[in-house]
Order: C-alpha cells, then sequence, then structure tokens
C-alpha cells in the first residue's frame, strides 16, 4: 500500500527504522531526479530544491570553521537569547534528558551558542560538527533543525534521511525560530535533536511552545524596560510646555506630552545628541536618558542645558555616574568593574583602545573581547555619551570625578594595573 507523507511521520512514531528506511529511498530517488515512492512532505521538498539550486553536496560534509570561545562568549553576551537561556533551559531540558535529547540554541546567523542535554548525545553530536561556535545554517550545512526553521520563519521537524547531507541521516532534529516580539526579527533558533529513533511528533509542539513561552518573556521585559523609562522621563516631560516624547533606544514610546501617542519612532542608525529631524516631531532635539531618548520639537522653547557627568568614586565599596543636562538627572549605580573601567577613561579624556584598557584591567592586551563586552554594557545606559575607537567620553560633556580623601582608597579591592599605577601616583582624574 502507498504511503503518503502524513503516514510516513505516523509511522516514525511507532516504527521508526521502517519509517527510516522508507525516507531514505525517497531522499535518494528526489535526489537522483527520479520518481520517489513518497512525496516529500512540501517544506522538506522546498528545502532540498533550495539546496540543489545553491549547488550544497549531499554526500560532503561540508563543515564553517567554528567560532573562537571567546567569539562564542561575545556572541552570549549581546543577544537577547540570554534573557530567555532559563525559560529555555525549565522547558526543555529536563525532558530532553531522559528522552536522549540535547538542546542547542543557535543565534541569527545559525552558529550554536549553547548546548545542554544528554552527555553521551552531546558526545555524538561533536562527531556531526553539531559542536559550539558551529555554523549550522541551512546553506551551509544542508536541510536541519536550526538552519531551515530560520528560512522558513516556522518550527519544522527534520527526522532521519530529510536530512540533506547524508552525515545526519541517522538523526532527529526539531528547530522552532524565536523572534523579536517588538518588530519580528529573527534573534536565533531553538533546536532538540537526539538519535532517530527517539522522534515523537509531539515534539514538533513541545519545542514551539517553548519557544513561544521564550517570546512571551521577551515581551515581558520590554514592556518593564518601558515602565523603568517611563518613571526616568516623567520628571523631564512634567518640565516641558511643547511637543515631546521620550523613546528606548530602539525608538518605541514610553511617554508623550503636547502631542498624540505614537508607538515607535524611527531613530537614526546612530543616534547622537542635538539637533535633527523624526517624523512626526519634524525638526527636533534629541538629549540621551538613562536608556533611551528625551525627543523635543523645536518649537518647545526650552533650551537644552550642558551635560556633565559626576563619577562617584569617593565610597569605599559604592559607586555612581550621575548624568545632568537639559533632560534632567539620572544616576546609575555602578559594578567594580564598570568603576574601574569608567575611571580608566575619565583618566584619559583623549580615549584608550579596547587593547590599552584589556592592558590598563588585565596586564594583558589580548583580553580585547572580555573589555568590549563589558564597553557594551557600559554603553547601554551611558552609550550617548562615550565615543569609541578609541573609548573615550564625549569632548561635549563635562565630566567630574569624586574621590577619597587619600588616594591609596581609590577602587581599594581593584587589582586593575591602571588603577594600581593611579593609587601609587595619587592621580587624580578629571
Amino acid at each position: 500500500m502507498a504511503l503518503s507523507p502524513t503516514d510516513v511521520t505516523q509511522l516514525a512514531a511507532v516504527d521508526s527504522a521502517r519509517a527510516a528506511r522508507v525516507l531514505s529511498d525517497v531522499r535518494a530517488a528526489t535526489l537522483a531526479g527520479r520518481r520517489a515512492p513518497v512525496a516529500p512532505r512540501p517544506v522538506i521538498e522546498q528545502s532540498w530544491e533550495r539546496m540543489l539550486r545553491s549547488g550544497v553536496d549531499p554526500d560532503h560534509d561540508v563543515r564553517a570553521g567554528l567560532l573562537s570561545r571567546e567569539e562564542v562568549q561575545r556572541r552570549r553576551e549581546e543577544t537577547a537569547l540570554r534573557h530567555v537561556l532559563p525559560v529555555l533551559r525549565e522547558g526543555l531540558l529536563s525532558v530532553a534528558d531522559v528522552a536522549h535529547h540535547i538542546m542547542v540554541v543557535a543565534d541569527d546567523e545559525g552558529r550554536v551558542l549553547w548546548r545542554e542535554g544528554s552527555p553521551s548525545v552531546l558526545r555524538k553530536a561533536d562527531g556531526l560538527g553539531f559542536e559550539l561556535g558551529a555554523d549550522w545554517r541551512e546553506s551551509v550545512v544542508g536541510t536541519n533543525g536550526v538552519g531551515t526553521p530560520a528560512v522558513v520563519r516556522r518550527p519544522v521537524q527534520v527526522f532521519a534521511a530529510e536530512h540533506f547531507q547524508r552525515s545526519q541521516t541517522s538523526w532527529t532534529c526539531t528547530g522552532a525560530p524565536i523572534t523579536d516580539p517588538r518588530d519580528g526579527r529573527l534573534i536565533g533558533v531553538v533546536d532538540v535533536s537526539g538519535p532517530l529513533e527517539t522522534m515523537h511528533p509531539a515534539t514538533l509542539a513541545w519545542v514551539d511552545s517553548v519557544a513561544k513561552l521564550a517570546e512571551a518573556r521577551l515581551r515581558e521585559l520590554h514592556t518593564a524596560s518601558l515602565e523603568r523609562l517611563r518613571a526616568v522621563a516623567a520628571p523631564a516631560l512634567a518640565r516641558l510646555t511643547g511637543r515631546a516624547l521620550v523613546v528606548d533606544r530602539d525608538g518605541w514610546t514610553a511617554a508623550v506630552t503636547g502631542m498624540p501617542y505614537t508607538h515607535r519612532i524611527a531613530l537614526p542608525k546612530s543616534p547622537a545628541p542635538g539637533r535633527g529631524w523624526l517624523p512626526p516631531l519634524g525638526p527636533c532635539t534629541m538629549e540621551p536618558l538613562a536608556g533611551g531618548w528625551l525627543l523635543r520639537a523645536c518649537d518647545d522653547p526650552g533650551v537644552p542645558g550642558a551635560t556633565r557627568i559626576t563619577l562617584d568614586l569617593s565610597e569605599p565599596r559604592r559607586w555612581t555616574v550621575t548624568v545632568s543636562g537639559g533632560a534632567g538627572t539620572w544616576t546609575h549605580e555602578l559594578s567594580p568593574r564598570h568603576a574601574e573601567l569608567l575611571c580608566l577613561l575619565a583618566m584619559d579624556r583623549g580615549g584608550r583602545s579596547a587593547a590599552g584598557l584589556a592592558e590598563d584591567m588585565f596586564g594583558d592586551a589580548r583580553r580585547t573581547v572580555t573589555v568590549r563586552a563589558e564597553m557594551s554594557r557600559v554603553r547601554r545606559y551611558l552609550g550617548a555619551h562615550l565615543e569609541h575607537r578609541p573609548y573615550r567620553f564625549r569632548e561635549d560633556a563635562e565630566v567630574e570625578v569624586l574621590l577619597p580623601g587619600e588616594p591609596g582608597a581609590l577602587l581599594p579591592h581593584s587589582t586593575a594595573p591602571g588603577i594600581a599605577r593611579a593609587r601609587g601616583a595619587g592621580h587624580r582624574p578629571g
């Protein structure tokens, strides 16, 4: 009796070995240009067609170079996926481990950033090149549970010989895309993979459900960030009489005054303080706030004041940066690492390269990835007041540093060579 694609999927749930043999015949016939005993599922057939058009060799295991450990760590620290990793772990890992699966999380470029689950399956994955830092885009390794969902933007289960490359046909992989709920942009893919005998049709719905929970978590985080920005914005907006609004760094509106509410403003690619033109304000000024921008129509009579940045390092254990300007005043408490970085930048208003900061922070100029990751975090709240290449405070900002009474008490627990030199020389940044 002839089988339909749906029948093969159902067969896999009860007799994975027989289903794998059927799909192997389907793959061989389709790739040879012959009539297959069963038509591939549409999502698989379309993927195979893309592979054939692009010249991917189904019998040659092509693997791109792995990312370095430092690059993997940098991507982990910068991707929004880091915020939903606990959701993915809670929803997938306990079952995946019991079912002899692994959970894989890849970024929007198909690079594997996290792998967790059954140790024995992780070892088998190593043999496939399914490793941290590996490139699993569909155009590189063929039809698979990471690359194909990223292309079609929906959950996909790839069973046995539905994989385009022969080396992967002993596996079953189920992946779902994770998108940014604010704009629908792909930020990554979560995948559950394992030996073909572990295949179950319900895995597709399971992985999709957890991916949707992750997106819901991102929505919650965005709402919370807008609420925090709204609280910061309230005093600034209360002083204004013209048209103005406060938006986050991506242009999402937190609060407005003197004009109709609009959900989002299209900001310049690299926004900077000063005058510009933005719909729906027209000519306007942009002033930085903690986590966003105050946008003020030029018909507002208010004149922005100069920006003053106060770095308070006078206490032994609590350090802050306070920004004062036309948008009001806000304060951010600093971690020890960020206090060190900003202190070093205040010492040298001419700026420091990533290598120079690495030498001052760690005594090792090669640790630039760590420096860039930390500076990326600093720029989340102070970015409008910092330049890069080299890293430095903006020239138009007035920077004041409050130091302890004794030079030796400067950041007393810091082991950074640059801070130690400052203590010894009694250097007073400014």
